[in-house]
């Protein structure tokens, strides 16, 4: 198993930036296939972007393509979000995941590993 914890939350206006960081522990961070989800109340858990265990190849739900960039870096074991031009609908706790191996996913069934999640706010 790999532990995760998220942090970079917070309170940004419209059009603001945040930068999520996931720092992972345990197991060998470069096996994994790492994911980024979201939350808001009342809705699914959503996909948001997800990176190969290399950092070469990276996805984007349309919803953020352009504006949301997610990285990694194998040494620090840790993973970033970087989340521009933020708008009112991307308010969410934010999670990250992983998933053992190559393959990724969209769906959030497929990850086993979870973080504890941290709160994005975006005020208009």
């Amino acid at each position: 198993q790999v532990q995760l914890v998220e942090s970079g939350g917070g309170l940004v206006q419209a059009g603001g930036s945040l930068r999520l960081s996931c720092a992972a522990s345990g197991r060998t961070f470069s096996d994994y296939t790492m994911g980024w989800f979201r939350q808001a109340p009342g809705k699914e858990r959503e996909f948001v972007a997800r990176i190969s265990r290399s950092g070469g190849s990276t996805y984007y739900a349309d919803s953020v393509k352009g504006r949301f960039t997610v990285s990694r870096d194998n040494a620090k074991n840790t993973m970033y979000l970087q989340m521009n031009s933020l708008k009112p609908e991307d308010a969410a706790v934010y999670y990250c995941a992983a998933r053992y191996g190559f393959t990724g996913s969209r769906d959030p069934n497929e990850y086993d590993n979870w973080g504890q999640g941290t709160q994005v706010t975006v005020s208009s």
